[in-house]
Order: C-alpha cells, then structure tokens, then sequence
C-alpha cells in the first residue's frame, strides 16, 4: 500500500476516535466500552449522537474529495472544485424556493430540495456548455455564470420567505452536521458509496483526460460520453453530500490538491481525497461542536489562506 495513504488512514481513524471522545460531555474509553455493553447514558451519546455525526461527516468528506478530484481532472484545472458545476448555488436556490413556495415547517424538505437544485443547476451547465461536445473552459465560464445567477435569485427570494423558515434556510446552507442520524446517514451510503465504487472504476479513464481532447480520442477515450459519466458521477457525490450536510466549500478542492503529489495515478489519487476530505471534514466537525460553529464556516479558514498560497506559486505560469 502507498505510504500516504496508509497515513491518512491512520490520520482519518484518530479523527474519528477523538470525535466520538471529545464533545459537551467528554467519553473516556470505558465510557466507549460501556456503551458498547449496554450502558443507556453512554449508548444515547455515542449511538444516538455521536456516532452518525461522525459516520456523516466522513462519508460527506469523502464524497467532497472525490468530486473535487473528478472536477479538476476533467476541467484540467487544479483550482476547479464541484462549486463550478453549480452544486452549491443550484442547492442553495433549490432551498430557497422551498422556503417561499412551501407553507409551514419545512425543515425535513429542505435536503431534497437541495439536492434537486445542485441536480438541476449542474444539468443545466452541460447542456448550455454544449457546442457539438464539451470543453473544460467552456463548463467553467458557463459554470461561474450560472453560479452568479443562482446566487443572486436566492438572496432575492430570501427576502420574502417566513422569517423562521429563512433563518432555518440559512442556517442549512452554511453547511453543518449538527442534525445527521442514521436515517440521513443511510440514505447517504446508498446514493454515495455506489458512485464512489464507480467512479474508482474509472481511474484510468480520469488518468487519460488529463490530456488534451485530440491526444484523448487517439488513445481510444470516448471523451463526450466519459465527461458526462464523470460530471453525472460529480453531480451525484456532491448533491448527496449537500443533502446530508447543506453546502460545504473547499473540501472538494482541498482535498485532492493535498494528496496531488502522492500519484500521477487516479487510482491512488481517488482513495486518497477520499481520505483526505474525511479527514478534513471530520476535523472540521470536531473543531466546529467544541467552538459552536458549522463546520461550513471553518472549512474557509483553511481553503482561503491555501487558494491564495496555490494562486502565489502559479502567478507566473
């Protein structure tokens, strides 16, 4: 096994472990055991709470690092992230429509709404990218656009929503794991943990995008029909992600530009964002429910300071 990802296997369980320990009400390891055989106190904390809290941020994570990779390898572009396809902003107008159309609570629609807008708002870039096939600059131009729009209808549409069902909205689309149970998280599994597999599948397909689209069709890659499987792919990992957990950003860029130099190959590179965006998801979470915080809201304290540290080292090229 590569030796990076043997760490950040090791790095992703001692996450998990100081997650499910650390907290409002601290869990020594006997606590975890007795938990285990039985204990009420210490079974509600850790099975009810704790444990599909930290399942959820994992599985989130992980999905986010996958589709980050997915969208730079097929956009050639390392500061690309699933954002560029509209997940987020798709997600967050689907909300928001939600939120002005619907009357009453509407709290435990609010994913589903989410992951139509991040489904439609993708679906849309491809097809308005479409000139006779797709090319990267074009779905990222098309992208920033439609993120814009998007954006720009749902700070609209928030002025008019019941103010509780706005301020639930909101606090939805800062992203946060602080509701996630094992119903959320078993929904999650089966939309995500399939198109993971698939999408590992594909690595040596991700491998040949990397090339330019003439030298790809003469190594016998059907491009077209392989950009839209892999955005497809994107499109199911991120919107799955943003009904779990609202839309959390720079995970998915993150992630597989911190594990870039462990392989040239997406076999590898494709299990290590996985791990890494687990890792920095996770992390997040933690840091996030000892300070009160969505882990939405921490995520841009590192990606910030690394995207300005990627745009420094790039500035001549």
């Amino acid at each position: 096994m590569n030796r990076g990802l043997a760490l950040l296997i090791v790095l992703v369980v001692i996450a998990a472990a100081l997650s499910l320990s650390w907290g409002d009400n601290g869990l020594a390891p006997q606590d975890i055991v007795a938990a285990l055989r039985g204990d009420p106190i210490a079974a509600i904390i850790l099975g009810t709470v704790r444990a599909p809290r930290v399942a959820t941020a994992l599985l989130v994570g992980a999905c986010l690092g996958v589709a980050g990779a997915i969208t730079q390898a097929v956009m050639r572009n390392p500061l690309a992230e699933p954002g560029l396809l509209g997940i987020n902003s798709g997600a967050s107008l689907g909300v928001a429509l939600l939120v002005i159309g619907a009357e009453g609570a509407v709290g435990h629609l609010m994913p589903l709404a989410g992951f139509a807008g991040a489904a439609v708002a993708a679906t849309a870039i491809y097809v308005l990218a479409w000139r006779g096939g797709t090319s990267s600059i074009r779905l990222i131009l098309v992208g920033i656009g439609i993120g814009a729009a998007t954006g720009a209808v749902t700070s609209l549409l928030t002025v008019f929503g019941d103010i509780r069902d706005v301020q639930r909205a909101l606090a939805w689309m800062a992203g946060s794991i602080y509701n996630a149970d094992w119903t959320k998280l078993r929904w999650l599994a089966v939309w995500s943990l399939p198109a993971l597999a698939i999408t590992w599948c594909l690595a040596r397909d991700l491998d040949l995008s990397a090339f330019d689209d003439d030298v790809s069709g003469a190594l016998g890659l059907p491009l077209q029909a392989m950009r839209a499987a892999l955005i497809a792919l994107c499109t199911l990992l991120a919107g799955a992600s943003v009904a779990a957990a609202g839309p959390i950003s720079f995970v998915g860029l993150l992630a597989p530009q911190l594990v870039r130099g462990l392989s040239s190959r997406h076999a590898v590179r494709l299990p290590a964002a996985a791990l890494c965006g687990a890792l920095l998801l996770g992390g997040a979470d933690l840091v996030g429910r000892l300070v009160q915080l969505p882990a939405g809201l921490l995520t841009p304290v590192i990606g910030v300071p690394f995207v300005g540290l990627l745009l420094w080292r790039r500035r001549n090229d």
